[in-house]
Formats: structure tokens, C-alpha cells, sequence
């Protein structure tokens, strides 16, 4: 038997019998399509060149470094390229990178790719894509954008488009080179819609995610404060924004957040309450400061002179800053040893005073003042200075319907009442008293223990009457002339008559 011979009869024996109508199936589903078709293998320069545009998925193949190219496989067999230098760290083969297809290059067959988010230069507008990242120069301002260079190509960007925060002033844009997305294509007009908004966005939603996956409670994170509000600061911490409420920027009290930080400044924060649900963060600046009241009741025991700053003046007082955070209440009562009406017709606003500590309590973090006990006390010598009947001069501080305050020396006051105001009688103490006028009073009685001096003003009045009418009376009758004196009468009869001799 022949070699041919046994190869027919080889092929015969393992050859499969053949159904004419499965065959005929086969060729009618088959009717058209090519092999290549069939396996997946097309012509890129035909079918792939007007599908294939956007955004599209590709696996890194191999990496030109020579070239700085990236060589790509993607569906359907159809390879691309794309720039090295887009990556900020390098690829390894088989990774799955999102490109966008900037064109289809006839002469090597094969499409020419950017990463998506990088930025591109090309100038042609018929390559341009919505979505397409480019970058240009901000190159003039308007009243509704500004204006950017891109190549030899204008492209205009909203104000809304700018940032993902609102500018008051966007000239502080111009100049600068961005990177910006496309949002609208006239390329009959040649004219681009752009929005550095988006790039942004996309760069604080990929931020986000990793800060998202290290953020903890108590932890210490540095920021940029973004913004100043009423109610405290957002902070940016890479991705996302925290609030720092106005009570947690300073241990001071009644303190505004432009008081204590800026938009722009650099800032450490601690967390101190992260919602990964909401994605709401909480920040304090305070807590990572030194507290003030730590240690206060060694520092300032009760009985103490301190010397403080007016850091706000309330109807019921003035808030004294010992130290920076450290703030204590200084009552109207305890400012004077006179009667105020207002705490402002002694204090000003940044005055600074010396006081003494009436009170404390270190764990309500509470404080009490006193400016009248930080001086000498006036009623210790009322009684030596002071007696019944002397008459001196004061000033009237106040009235009220049963009389009026007489000020004698700072912090001492006595009382004249209305029925010792005038001899005459009155109905109200304004007819003969008015604030701020000087008078000369006569000490009725001084009281030092209950810290009360009783005092008239009608009684040197009638003194002084009194005195005045004894020396006009002296005055007339040393003036008047002498009286002589009369002579006796001649008597008749008696014994002076003589009758009886």
C-alpha cells in the first residue's frame, strides 16, 4: 500500500459524516460574513475609524520610554497610542486606563489617544470633542467670563464655569494657564464653550474618595480656609470641605470668625465628628490650643489683682480678657462704690483696668471681678472725715422721688432728703435739685457700717440765715446811736421833800 493511499483511507476513517440541511443552515446564517468578521477582526480604517470616538476603554500593551508612548489595545482588535507624559505615575502592562480619542491616523492605522482628564494642545477644531480636556490662557475678562487662548483658537468660560467657589473679582485669573473641558463645539463659527469648573470638580471627586478612605475623629489635618462666615469657616482639606463653627476657632467668648481667621489662611484643625454617610465634617481650631482655664485656680486665686482689657461692655457688666481666652465678669455692681446708671458711663470698650478676683470656679470655667475692691474703700474713713454738723461741698450724682445723691469724694455718697432739700416745702426734688450741681450740705449723720450718710441741705440754708441775721442784728445795733441816759424826777412830797425835818 502507497503512503497516498493510506493518507486517503486516514482521512476516511476520521471523517464526519455529513448532514446536507445542517450545512445548508449554516451557510444561510453565515450568508455575508467573513471570517475575520466572525472572530472579531475588523478593518479599523473603515467600520472602527467612525465608531470608535469619545470616551474609550483600552489596556496598556506595551511602554515606547524612547518615544514616550503608551501602546493600547482596544475592543475589537484596534490598537492606539497615547502620550507618556499624561500619566503622573507610569502604567504597567495590563492596566485598564479610560482614554479620549483624539483622531485616526491613516498612515499608521492607528488612533491617536489622550487620558482622560489630561490635557491636549491640538488646535484643530474638527478634532475637538465635548469633554475633551485642553489647556490654554486666560487672555481677557468680560462682564459674563473670561476669555482663553487655546493654540490659535478663542474659547470663552461662564463665570459659572470658573471654579466650584464664587469670585467676586475673576481678573485675579487672568494670565494664568489652565487646564479647561469642553462643553460646546461650533465649528462652523470656531468658537469653544469651556469650563474649568468641571476639571476641578473631577479633581476634588477623586481627592474626595481618598481622603473619604483616611479620615478618622481626632485626627490633626492641615486646610486652607475657603470661606468666612457668620456662623464659623469651611476649611479644604484636599477633596472636601469641614466647618469650624464659631465656637470652636477661639477659647475667647463673643468672638466673630473674621475676627480669628481669613479666607486663604493655612490652617491646623482636629476632626472631631466625620459622617461618612453625609460626608459632613466637623472641625475645631480651638482644641488644639492651649486652654486657658488649665491651672487657673493656682494662677489667680480668689483675692488676687489682675490687670484686664474691656473686651465687651452688656447691661449687667463688662467681660474682662485676663489673658488671651481667658475672659471673667466683671458685674456693674463691682465697678463702683457710687450708684451707675450704665456700665459705659464708667468703661470704654479696650480700657485697661486693674481688678481684683471675687470668685471662682474653674470647672464651669466662671470668673468674678471687682473694680472697686482693686482701690481703697472710702467708707473704711467716712467717720474720721466726716462729722455730724460740718458742712462741705458735693455734687448731685442723681435724683429720685425721695431725694438726691450728693457725691462727696469718688465712690462716697450721701443722701439728702426731700424734706431737707428747702425750707420751704416742695412737690418733687427736680424744682430745687438738679444732676451735676454743686451744693454745700450738712452732715446729719454718718452711718460707716451700713455705708450711709444722711445729709441737708436746707439746714445751711437756715444756718447760714441764721448766721446772717446775728450779724446783721450785731451790725444794727453797733451802728445805732447811744441812748442817754434820763434823769430822775423831782419827787414831791416824802422824805426827799422835807417835810418832816
Amino acid at each position: 500500500m502507497t503512503q497516498d493511499s493510506f493518507a486517503d483511507q486516514s482521512k476516511e476513517k476520521f471523517r464526519i459524516d455529513v448532514d446536507p440541511e445542517l450545512d445548508k443552515s449554516i451557510d444561510d446564517a453565515l450568508a455575508g460574513v467573513s471570517i475575520d468578521e466572525l472572530i472579531g477582526v475588523s478593518d479599523p480604517t473603515k467600520e472602527g475609524r467612525e465608531r470608535m470616538k469619545g470616551l474609550v476603554t483600552g489596556t496598556v500593551h506595551s511602554i515606547n520610554l524612547p518615544k514616550n508612548e503608551i501602546l493600547i489595545e482596544l475592543d475589537g482588535k484596534n490598537q492606539g497610542v497615547a502620550p507618556l507624559d499624561q500619566f503622573e505615575v507610569e502604567p504597567h502592562v495590563g492596566e485598564v486606563v479610560e482614554f479620549n480619542v483624539e483622531r485616526y491616523d491613516e498612515q499608521e492605522s492607528i488612533y491617536r489617544l489622550n487620558k482622560k482628564g489630561a490635557a491636549v494642545s491640538t488646535t484643530d477644531i474638527d478634532l475637538i470633542q465635548p469633554g475633551q480636556v485642553l489647556e490654554g490662557q486666560v487672555s481677557g475678562v468680560n462682564k459674563g467670563g473670561l476669555e482663553v487662548q487655546i493654540g490659535t483658537l478663542r474659547a470663552f468660560m461662564p463665570a459659572g464655569q470658573i471654579d466650584v467657589q464664587f469670585h467676586k473679582d475673576i481678573s485675579v485669573f487672568l494670565g494664568q494657564r489652565i487646564k479647561v473641558a469642553v462643553q460646546k463645539v461650533d465649528r462652523r463659527g470656531k468658537n469653544l464653550i469651556v469650563s474649568r469648573r468641571q476639571i476641578v470638580e473631577a479633581e476634588r471627586n477623586e481627592l474626595k474618595g481618598k481622603l473619604f478612605e483616611e479620615l478618622a475623629e481626632g485626627q490633626t489635618r492641615r486646610g486652607t480656609i475657603r470661606s468666612v462666615m457668620e456662623y464659623g469657616a469651611f476649611v479644604d482639606l484636599g477633596g472636601a470641605d469641614g466647618l469650624i463653627h464659631v465656637s470652636e476657632l477661639t477659647h475667647r467668648r463673643g468672638t466673630k470668625a473674621s475676627d480669628v481667621v481669613r479666607e486663604g489662611d493655612i490652617v491646623d484643625v482636629k476632626v472631631t465628628k466625620f459622617d461618612r454617610d453625609t460626608g459632613k465634617i466637623s472641625l475645631s481650631l480651638k482644641q488644639l490650643m492651649a486652654d486657658p482655664w488649665a491651672g487657673v485656680e493656682a494662677k489667680y486665686p480668689v483675692g488676687t489683682s489682675v490687670t484686664g482689657r474691656v473686651a465687651r461692655i452688656e447691661k449687667f457688666g463688662a467681660f474682662i480678657e485676663i489673658e488671651d481666652g481667658l475672659e471673667a465678669l466683671l458685674p456693674i455692681s463691682e465697678i463702683s462704690w457710687q450708684r451707675i446708671n450704665t456700665v459705659s458711663d464708667v468703661l470704654k470698650q479696650d480700657d485697661i483696668i486693674k481688678l481684683s478676683v471675687i470668685s471662682l470656679d474653674p470647672s464651669a470655667k466662671k470668673m468674678s471681678l471687682s473694680l472697686r475692691q482693686a482701690g481703697p474703700d472710702p467708707w473704711k474713713t467716712a467717720s474720721e472725715k466726716y462729722h455730724k454738723f460740718d458742712v462741705v461741698t458735693g455734687t448731685i450724682t442723681r435724683t429720685v422721688d425721695f431725694g438726691a445723691f450728693v457725691e462727696l469724694e469718688p465712690g462716697l455718697e450721701g443722701l439728702v432728703h426731700i424734706s431737707e432739700l428747702a425750707s420751704q416745702r416742695i412737690k418733687s426734688v427736680g424744682e430745687v435739685a438738679k444732676p451735676g450741681q454743686q451744693v454745700e450740705v450738712r452732715i446729719v449723720e454718718v452711718d460707716a457700717e451700713k455705708r450711709r450718710i444722711s445729709l441737708s441741705i436746707k439746714q445751711v440754708k437756715e444756718v447760714a440765715a441764721a448766721l446772717a441775721q446775728a450779724a446783721a442784728d450785731e451790725a444794727a445795733a453797733a451802728a445805732a446811736p447811744p441812748v442817754k441816759p434820763k434823769k430822775p424826777k423831782q419827787l414831791r412830797g416824802g422824805l426827799e421833800s422835807g417835810w418832816f425835818k
